[in-house]
Formats: structure tokens, C-alpha cells, sequence
């Protein structure tokens, strides 16, 4: 087995930037299979490719799962350390992914190797995935092809400074299309500004969603507008023009409720202006929500505090996870996330994670597994 801190260094050398996850399931499956754990790679595309590894079989499978995608580091000459060298500094390590989540994800599958080794006898899947950071689309085929159908629970390995969390926002990506009249800006008044349909869009969104109901667990319905573009020459009338927005639906302002205020707000713009806007719902990912009082979440915190010393404090998080797809299974089971890592570091310039945090949620992990199999049949 490679030493931790060397194979997350190999996974940060690695640049899986929304792609690319080949090399990552290849050096994840070369640990596992190199321990006897059974593996399976599952291409999302030829690049692009996700992997199962089963550790011994039977019903009540706990899963562990992580995503192997990173998204870009921007400007690299931002960084203080290159952002796929995994530099290594007074016991911490820099780079794209350290943190979101390739720790997590290393962490996982060292702890399957030392559950293999102890002989553990109840059944884990590791389940790494591809393009979390962007659809979702691994988490979506592995659902589709059963993989949570027999899960009794699901740990996702997000970096979750040191919080345990049992429920999560969903999602909702979308894209507004305004069409207009393109003409010489000296005559604007003989063409359409595809500009200002988004504009009045965008002042009436502050408010749209003001009915949208609080979770009792999640709070208040969270919504931004993220992007923006339009024309490309200064003297000319744009004739197209797009936004992009996003939406954090949650079991009270859930998926249906919210995405219908939008497409009223649509269709209020539509009809009080010129403007021709058209709505495209790009990403549906389901709010996650869990028994903060069941098997899972206590004994996953009572395996924390084996390990730390002291039981984690219970949250929700607002960024959704691949958990979105996986509860699409007809099997239900509770989900919690925690992993090594400060989320404030997730995307951000010099990302980095605490090697101690690392090394302790492979230790977490195994007893995780260990505590939520003595819950009786």
C-alpha cells in the first residue's frame, strides 16, 4: 500500500479539471486491487470514468463515496505553489483538489485497505465519481445502473471542517435567453435590446422568491443570478443576450415550487415588456435530508468521537453533493457527509489541506464502518 501522504500527492498531480478521471480511477484501482479489493471501472465517457470497488458482499451495503473531477485553479500564476504539484509545507499540502476532494476520496480508499486488512467482514462500496463539480453526470449513471439500490447508508467524503452533516441543499442551474433586434445604437428605438429583458429580469428576481417557505433544518430558500452576457460591440443594439442563475431548493421550498416561481417570473417579464426571454432548466439535483437522531449519523458520531476525542457538531450544508443523484433510488437510506478538510479552501487559490485532518478521517472511516454495522437486522 503507498504511504498516504504519497498517494494523495499522486492524485494532486493529476489534473482531472471537469475531466480526466481516467488516470484517477486507474491509481485508485492499482491501491485496491494491489490489497485484493474487487474493482470495476465504469465509463461515463472514454476519459471520463468512474469506479466501484466492493469490499466483501452482502445486503445493508455502507457506501462510501467521493468524486475524482477538480475544478480549475484559475490563474496559476496566483498560486504561491504550482496547483498540481501537491507541495508539501510544514505538514500541509497545496494544490487543486486537496481539499475538494481528493483527500477525502484517498482517505476513503486507505481506509477500505485497512478494513481488508483487519478482516472486516460487512460490506462496503467505494463509489468515486466523475463530473460532481459540474451535472453530476457519474453520480446520474451509477444510480441508473442500481448502485445505491441496496445502500443502507451513504458517507460522502466533502471536507466539512470538522462539522458532521446530515442534510444538504439541492439545486437548480439554470439559463435565461433573451432575444432582440440588433441595429445601430444612433437608432435604438428601431430595434429589441436582448440586454434589457435581462435587466428587468434580474431586478424583479431579488423578490420572486420572497413566498418561497424556510426549512425548518435548512433555513431560508437561497437563490443568485451568476452569470451574465451580452453583446459584443459597443455601437450596436445586442440582439442576444444570457444569464445564469442557480437555486438551493430544500424539502419546504422544494424543487417543483421554486422552478415554478421561476418560470412565472419568466412569463410576468414576457408579458409586461418587449422582451422575448426563454427559460432552460439546466441541472435538477434534489435536496438531501437525513435522520439527525438515526443509526447513521449517531454512530458515525460516536465513531468521531473514538477517534477525536470529542463528537462532532451536527449542520446542514448549502453546496449540494453527488447524494442528489443517489437518493433517486428507490432504496431509501440516510446520508451524512464528512470529510478532511476546511470547505472555506474548496475552489479557492492555494487550496490546501492539514495532512493531520487527512490522516485522522482514515482512522474515522474505519470506524464508521465498524459502528454502523452493529445496527440490528
Amino acid at each position: 500500500m503507498t504511504e498516504p501522504i504519497a498517494l494523495l500527492q499522486k492524485l494532486i498531480q493529476i489534473n482531472s479539471v471537469n475531466g480526466n478521471e481516467l488516470a484517477v480511477a486507474k491509481l485508485l484501482q492499482a491501491e485496491l486491487e494491489a490489497a485484493d479489493i474487487p474493482t470495476k471501472l465504469i465509463p461515463y465517457t472514454e476519459d471520463r470514468v468512474n469506479l466501484i470497488a466492493e469490499l466483501n458482499h452482502g445486503d445493508r451495503v455502507l457506501g462510501f463515496t467521493g468524486h475524482e473531477d477538480v475544478v480549475s485553479p484559475g490563474d496559476e500564476s496566483a498560486w504561491t505553489y504550482p496547483p498540481f504539484s501537491g507541495k508539501v509545507v510544514d505538514n500541509v499540502m497545496y494544490g487543486r483538489g486537496t481539499d475538494d476532494m481528493k483527500s477525502g476520496l484517498a482517505a476513503m480508499v486507505l481506509a477500505l485497505i485497512a478494513l481488508k486488512q483487519s478482516g472486516f467482514t460487512h460490506p462496503i462500496r467505494l463509489i468515486a465519481t466523475v463530473g460532481e463539480e459540474y451535472g453530476a453526470m457519474g453520480a446520474r449513471l451509477l444510480t441508473e445502473q442500481g448502485y445505491a439500490d441496496d445502500l443502507a447508508g451513504l458517507v460522502v467524503g466533502e471536507p466539512t471542517t470538522k462539522i458532521l452533516k446530515y442534510a444538504h441543499a439541492g439545486t437548480v442551474n439554470y439559463e435565461i435567453d433573451s432575444e432582440g433586434v440588433s441595429v445601430h445604437s444612433s437608432r435604438p428605438e428601431k430595434g429589441v435590446n436582448a440586454i434589457d429583458g435581462l435587466t428587468t429580469f434580474a431586478a424583479l428576481e431579488h423578490h420572486a422568491f420572497d413566498k418561497a417557505p424556510a426549512d425548518p433544518d435548512l433555513g431560508p430558500f437561497r437563490h443568485s443570478i451568476t452569470v451574465i452576457n451580452g453583446g459584443d460591440q459597443v455601437n450596436t443594439i445586442p440582439a442576444h443576450a444570457f444569464l445564469r442563475g442557480n437555486l438551493r431548493p430544500t424539502p419546504s421550498a422544494n424543487i417543483e415550487l421554486v422552478v415554478k416561481m421561476l418560470e412565472d417570473l419568466v412569463a410576468h417579464v414576457n408579458a409586461t415588456t418587449n422582451a422575448k426571454l426563454t427559460l432552460k432548466v439546466l441541472h435538477r439535483f434534489l435536496p438531501v435530508h437525513s435522520d439527525k437522531t438515526g443509526h447513521l449519523v449517531t454512530s458515525a458520531n460516536a465513531a468521531i468521537a473514538a477517534v477525536t476525542g470529542k463528537p462532532a457538531e451536527l449542520a446542514v450544508a448549502f453546496g449540494g453533493t453527488d447524494a442528489s443523484e443517489f437518493i433517486k433510488s428507490t432504496n431509501h437510506f440516510d446520508v451524512i457527509v464528512y470529510g478532511p478538510g476546511d470547505n472555506h479552501f474548496s475552489h479557492q487559490v492555494n487550496e490546501h489541506i492539514d495532512l493531520n485532518s487527512y490522516t485522522t478521517a482514515i482512522k474515522i472511516y474505519q470506524e464508521i464502518a465498524k459502528r454502523s454495522s452493529n445496527k440490528p437486522r
